[in-house]
């Protein structure tokens, strides 16, 4: 069995500390993580086809109702040769970072995971299905949830499924920095995803089959915490590897179903590649605060000179010229606190935009105000809400029970912001497979129960002829099933109410700002503009 484990140094090694455990993390039950199905490589997904599919069907569903905008990089440097891809990106919003990069990306995917999301009741059932498989961090190992053997067979077993689905052309996502968090920037990177590419590259050599490459991401979300929030998920260039970073010995060992550690200096030197690329697709800042004035910088420029940012993606890569450009930029991890007057300036107008919901979409055309409300629009937000108002009854008695438990899962949560979209992701999903067949029926008996005042109203009689078991069932079976589109709708009718609210909240806060405050943010938005020609310091 291969003991290859992901995170293999100590804590006192480098002497951080460890990240905190959630309750699920420190439940483990190794007879039950050891009988996790292990993928299949004869079929165009690792797990089972039917459950695969309408798992990633629903996610797309729920994702285009939590996220108000998504967009990718081209997909076109992603090179379909038949290689595998291990994706790694930095790890910040929970379920929804690998979600982004599956549903983005054009390749299947093996899964591993963190151990408890495939122990947990209905999330485990699910995962199961899709052959995700277990890995114990060093945090459960150091805190006594299992011996470290029990680790090794466990994690060995997992990550190389992991690599043998690599090997053979799946996709694969894990994340480097080993946990998720809460920091503006990436933290120290394990060799656990180096050590699986170069498991599955010697896999592949030993079947002549094209070594796979590893694919840095960047996973961008306006603020990850919030529904609607956008996103954008960005694959840089792919770091090839090359032969004669897989050493014969390993090729052998792997056609002999054994297995030996890479050398370290090729784990440490495909590790620095990943370094370097990497974290130039993050925020890559000293805190968030300074996150957010680089992006009130970006619009604060576009505007002076004439332009505008109209998308997430815009923004993002704008606020990256500007950060990339800064003068005397120190490239490290972590990264230090840009300096000069420009970005002091910066942080106290877009903290204070900030403290009013607002950001440097809000500036007007010239970047030195706020920006009138666009009547314009008023008869579209107009119409979302009024869309709303009339399916309210279905909304909260298909999506009320969802909403109420993602809300209150999210909010009550020991793991923090980066886990909140998470639940309320979870809800929303496991709510249709529990909730809507529930409620349909329900629906269903009522409209049979008043079918009669209905029919009154409006001439659908041929739907309820009298023979019970002829037209009047498959009447009612065409209502049953006809109400899981209408409550989808609902949901859509909802974000489309939501967004409308938001714009409407932020066109109010613009008008009816103190003057005080605006007289502030003008001062700093000219202060801004004085040094446009060049990133000066001040």
């Amino acid at each position: 069995m291969a003991t290859i484990v992901t995170d293999e140094e100590q804590m006192e090694h480098n002497g951080e500390a460890l990240p905190i455990l959630s309750a699920s993390a420190k439940k483990m039950r190794i007879d039950k993580l050891l009988a996790t199905p292990l993928p299949t490589y004869t079929s165009s997904v690792p797990g089972s086809y039917l459950w695969t599919k309408i798992a990633f069907w629903m996610c797309r569903r729920v994702s285009s109702v939590q996220f108000r905008t998504t967009s990718s990089s081209s997909v076109e440097i992603l090179e379909r040769d038949g290689a595998g891809a291990m994706c790694c990106g930095w790890h910040t919003n929970g379920l929804m970072d690998p979600l982004g990069i599956f549903l983005q990306h054009p390749k299947e995917f093996v899964v591993g995971a963190r151990h408890d999301l495939v122990t947990r009741p209905l999330l485990g059932w699910w995962t199961r299905r899709l052959a995700v498989q277990p890995v114990v961090r060093k945090a459960e190992l150091l805190r006594g949830g299992c011996t470290e053997e029990e680790a090794m067979h466990l994690n060995g077993r997992s990550l190389l499924a992991l690599s043998s689905g690599i090997a053979h052309g799946f996709g694969c996502v894990l994340f480097p920095e080993g946990t998720s968090h809460d920091k503006s920037h990436m933290i120290r990177f394990k060799t656990g995803p180096v050590r699986t590419v170069l498991a599955a590259a010697a896999l592949a050599k030993a079947n002549g089959r094209p070594l796979p490459k590893l694919v840095p991401v960047g996973l961008h979300f306006r603020r990850r915490e919030l529904f609607r929030t956008d996103q954008y998920i960005e694959f840089g260039p792919p770091i090839a590897l090359t032969d004669d970073q897989v050493p014969e010995a390993m090729v052998a060992a792997v056609k002999e179903g054994g297995w030996i550690e890479p050398p370290a200096d090729v784990v440490h030197q495909i590790r620095a590649s990943l370094q370097e690329a990497l974290p130039p697709l993050t925020p890559h800042t000293s805190t968030w605060e300074e996150h957010r004035a680089l992006h009130l910088i970006a619009h604060h420029r576009a505007r002076v000179n004439g332009t505008s940012l109209n998308s997430w993606q815009d923004e993002v890569q704008a606020a990256r010229d500007v950060r990339e450009a800064w003068p005397e930029r120190t490239p490290s991890l972590p990264p230090p606190p840009l300096a000069g007057g420009r970005i002091e300036v910066a942080t106290k107008a877009a903290a204070l935009l900030d403290e009013h919901g607002l950001d440097g979409r809000d500036l007007d055309l010239t970047g030195l105000g706020l920006r009138r409300a666009h009547f314009l629009s008023a008869p579209s937000g107009a119409a979302r809400m009024a869309f709303f108002a009339a399916m309210l009854p279905v909304f909260l008695t298909s999506l009320g029970p969802q909403l109420a438990l993602g809300r209150l899962l999210g909010d009550s949560t020991d793991e923090g912001l980066d886990a909140r979209t998470s639940y309320q992701f979870l809800a929303a999903f496991f709510g249709s497979l529990l909730i809507w067949p529930v409620v349909a029926a329900l629906w269903t008996g009522a409209i049979w129960w008043q079918h009669e005042a209905i029919a009154a109203a409006f001439d659908w009689s041929p739907l309820w002829l009298s023979n019970l078991t002829g037209t009047v069932a498959s009447g009612l079976m065409a209502v049953y099933f006809c109400c899981f589109p209408v409550f989808w709708l609902s949901g859509k009718a909802f974000a489309g109410a939501w967004d409308a609210w938001v714009d409407l909240k932020k066109a109010w806060t613009r008008m009816t700002m103190n003057s005080h405050d605006k007289g502030r943010l003008s001062e700093w938005l000219n202060q801004l503009a004085s040094y446009e020609g060049g990133l000066q310091t001040g």
